[in-house]
């Protein structure tokens, strides 16, 4: 058992592993972003024996001293905090840096001071841009193609100084696309689920024609949770993905049939990317996970998405499914 520290853990991913971390035993403190209304996000959701063993420490993570705090007494720590929205970043890119970057830092800093035994720092495939070549490996040239990839290879640099700097004992996870329940609407899938279940006959959408990896929650935080437990993953970025790649539109029409609905996609303007911002391709080699980690995916898509699809059944009135969620 490890006194663990998750930050990030109202979001999507952070709540899944909370959960699991607590499941496995792990006494867990969960920093979630300060709010006047004490919300925790997805932690509420969560049943009440799993949040009985949670320490909820609500802070901003672009605070120094409240990170410093946070981490304290912890021996490991997932760093999942991040603004991670690619529209929005075109609208507001200093947040971006401030949370993003400036935030890395201050985990690495806390960390540092305070010796924990590992930090599993979160990256993304978007840090790669547009396939150069498929598979994409962890050699692959990283390019900022949105602010938020900028900020997001900004602080992965960050930890790879302070692991050759100051031999802090930190590893990158880099997640290909995640989906499942609790994720918001502004990622593609739960976009197109919850237009589809709302009983739209004409599915609103981005470009049709860009590639991606999915890959299903559960088996993500089992790669968090590899990534933490071994010694050979320390000073190294580790990508965690399927290894398969769909079209968004052959995603949605997957959903559709699931869905067992006749609707139409109808691409919007508004819901395209500048066109030399649009990664086109994110098809993951995980040649590195499984060697080291003894990792891969146990979920299909399919199986994902039925899941993902029943989940969403029950908690629809949570998504605004009349506007787009940028």
């Amino acid at each position: 058992m490890k006194s663990v520290l998750v930050t990030g853990a109202a979001g999507f991913i952070g709540s899944h592993l909370t959960e699991a971390l607590v499941v496995a035993g792990h006494k867990v403190r969960a920093m979630v972003h300060y709010n006047f209304q004490s919300n925790w996000g997805w932690l509420e959701s969560l049943p009440k024996d799993i949040m009985a063993n949670v320490e909820v420490f609500p802070a901003d993570i672009a605070d120094p001293f409240a990170v410093q705090k946070a981490v304290s007494d912890c021996e490991v720590v997932y760093h999942l905090a991040a603004l991670i929205a690619i529209p929005y970043s075109y609208y507001a890119p200093a947040t971006y840096v401030e949370t993003n970057i400036k935030g890395t830092l201050n985990i690495l800093e806390a960390c540092r001071n305070m010796e924990v035994e590992r930090l599993v720092h979160t990256s993304t495939s978007e840090t790669y841009g547009t396939a150069q070549y498929v598979p994409i490996d962890e050699k692959h040239p990283l390019v900022g193609q949105s602010p938020y990839s900028a900020s997001k290879i900004a602080a992965d640099k960050l930890a790879e100084s302070y692991y050759l700097s100051f031999d802090l004992p930190v590893a990158t996870i880099r997640p290909f696309n995640t989906f499942g329940p609790r994720q918001s609407a502004r990622a593609v899938i739960p976009t197109i689920i919850s237009q589809v279940l709302s009983g739209k006959q004409e599915i609103s959408l981005g470009a049709l024609s860009p590639i991606r990896d999915l890959n299903y929650v559960k088996d993500t935080v089992r790669g968090f949770m590899a990534v933490a437990n071994s010694q050979a993953a320390i000073g190294k970025v580790i990508n965690v993905g399927r290894g398969e790649g769909i079209t968004i539109g052959e995603l949605a029409q997957l959903i559709l049939d699931i869905c067992e609905s006749t609707a139409t996609l109808k691409v919007e303007t508004n819901r395209l990317r500048p066109e030399k911002s649009e990664v086109m391709a994110l098809i993951c080699n995980n040649d590195q996970a499984k060697t080291l980690l003894n990792w891969q995916s146990n979920y299909s898509l399919q199986q994902g998405l039925e899941e993902t699809v029943n989940w969403m059944r029950q908690h629809l009135d949570q998504y605004k499914t009349e506007i787009y969620n940028i």
